[in-house]
This record gives structure tokens, sequence and C-alpha cells, in this order.
């Protein structure tokens, strides 16, 4: 594992000395992550029971370092990030290892009475008292000229 890792830097490094001509070579970034980021992601959900895959709290360390591997990856092999790439690969992730999560806590949802109340009592009474007062500013022609 410590030899495979080391070829992988040693091949990362060769891409940072040798100069693309056409920028980012799509095939060696997707190799790239999926040989250097995604065994590293796959090591630290082992480690992790997989009755807390869909526990966030859990996992949020280790989605943020598959997600900062493949941007450094890109940025090293001149890609742009996010990209199609990125966007297959993070998909072949979720359907592995996220499929079985439910979206509760995750879907919209409406705010309790008592935060959306006054969001919606306050207009109606400006409306209404500003209502109130042009009906009452009208009936009084005093100084209108």
């Amino acid at each position: 594992m410590a030899l495979r890792s080391v070829l992988l830097l040693l091949l990362l490094l060769t891409a940072l000395v040798v100069p693309s001509e056409s920028g980012c070579n799509v095939r060696f970034y997707e190799t790239m992550i999926r040989d250097f980021c995604l065994d590293e992601f796959q090591v630290n959900m082992g480690r992790l029971e997989s009755g807390l895959w869909c526990s966030w709290p859990h996992t949020v360390e280790i989605y943020e370092g598959l997600t900062n591997c493949t941007y450094q990856v890109a940025l090293r092999v001149d890609c742009f990030w996010p990209n199609e790439v990125v966007d297959g690969f993070f998909m072949k992730i979720h359907q592995r290892y996220f499929h079985d999560c439910a979206l509760t806590g995750r879907l919209l949802h409406d705010p309790p009475v008592s935060i959306l109340a006054p969001f919606i009592a306050v207009p109606v009474l400006v409306t209404l008292l500003m209502t109130a007062i042009v009906v009452w500013r009208s009936k009084r022609t005093e100084g209108v000229l």
C-alpha cells in the first residue's frame, strides 16, 4: 500500500513538471482521483461502521477530505474544478455509500409558526395601516390647493 502511494505521488509530481499542451488530461485526472482520492476515502469509510455512513457528523470530515482531494488533484493536473469527471465520480460515491440514506433533515420544510407569524402579520398590518392613512388623508381636503 505504501509503495502504491509513493508511485501515485511520483505520477502526480510528474504531471506538475511535464507541461501539457491541451490543458486537462481527463483520463489522467480520472485515474488520479480514482487511485489517489477514492482509495483513501474507501479506507476511511471502511473504518467507519456502515450503520454510521448516513450520519453527517460522522462522515463530514471523510467527505470533505474526498472533496478537497479531487480539488487538489485538479489543480495539479491543470483541470477545472468542479467538472463532469468530478460530478460523475461523486454520483458513483453516493450510489455506493449513501443510496440508503433517508432524506429527512435535508428536505425543505416550513419554519415554526413562532418565526413565520411575524413575517406574515407585519406586512399585513402595515398594508392595512397605510390603506387607512390614505383613505383618512383623502377625506381631509383642508389645506389642499
